[in-house]
């Protein structure tokens, strides 16, 4: 007896579907949303990263190079903004006695050699408080230890005037074994823990840098900070990769609904039909 066919599926069609027949489906357009909703998140997100890419009010140029009083710049145990590292300050006080302290590892235009520093106790404070000064720069430690010296016949409880620039704490690094009073970095975290009469006492993070060095050192090399770009090109990079997301929400939706088109057309040119007579005998 002779087989019957099976009656062909109520789908089968004389033709193909088109690819925007095959776009305009249910399913496609609720991925077409899907992707419109994503690729509007991206957006915000790129709109976010360009808004903070341009600094709409930059700070003017030469702000540091006004001398400003150092309690109108920074507070006690405050971070120093970005825009204010190396403002120009003015400060009085008196040197505490035996807390010239040395900073090695310390290039003067190039040249390395040796800080000296010193404990600044703040006039007119209601509370005892301290800034960290680098007096001046000497070319070896033999001339820095002299000067010290010198300085110290300063530390009489004598009014002092300083101006020079504020500039933030370099970090604290431990010093090596055999030199546990070495210092290589700048930090007044690190020049408090040598320091005397420190009780209840407030310090300043940033240090300053004196214009004019005392007790016979070298004026340090402190050039006016580079003024710094509106413009974060970063942030543009970061804005322009979410517009690339963005982007490529939509060429996913339209590769994987064309990937389906293309898979409904090859079985199509598979199976037999009206018109379609099928793959020829011996043939894959």
């Amino acid at each position: 007896m002779k087989a019957v066919p099976p009656a062909p599926s109520p789908d089968l069609l004389d033709f193909p579907p088109t690819l925007r027949e095959v776009m305009l489906r249910g399913r496609w357009i609720g991925m077409l949303v899907l992707c419109l909703v994503v690729a509007g998140v991206f957006a915000w997100l790129g709109q976010w990263q360009l808004g903070r890419a341009i600094d709409s009010n930059p700070p003017p140029p030469d702000l540091t190079e006004s001398v400003k009083p150092l309690d109108q710049v920074v507070k006690p145990g405050a971070y120093l903004d970005a825009p204010l590292i190396g403002q120009r300050t003015e400060a009085s006080g008196s040197w505490v006695s035996d807390d010239f302290l040395i900073v090695s590892s310390r290039f003067n235009d190039g040249v390395e050699g040796y800080w000296v520093t010193g404990q600044l106790r703040i006039a007119g404070s209601t509370q005892p408080t301290s800034l960290a000064v680098a007096i001046g720069w000497a070319p070896d430690e033999s001339a820095a230890k002299a000067a010290v010296q010198r300085l110290q016949k300063t530390a009489d409880g004598s009014a002092v005037d300083l101006t020079g620039r504020l500039i933030s704490d370099e970090g604290a690094v431990a010093p090596p074994h055999d030199q546990p009073r070495r210092m290589d970095r700048m930090s007044p975290a690190a020049l408090l823990g040598f320091w005397h009469d420190t009780d209840e006492l407030s310090v300043y993070r940033p240090y300053l840098a004196a214009q004019k060095p005392l007790g016979g050192l070298a004026a340090i090399s402190s050039p006016a900070p580079v003024q710094q770009s509106p413009i974060n090109w970063l942030n543009i990079f970061y804005a322009v990769e979410w517009a690339v997301f963005a982007g490529f929400a939509f060429y996913l939706w339209y590769r994987l609904a064309k990937d389906a088109w293309e898979r409904e057309v090859e079985e199509f040119e598979e199976r037999p039909g009206p018109g379609n007579p099928g793959p020829e005998p011996g043939k894959a």
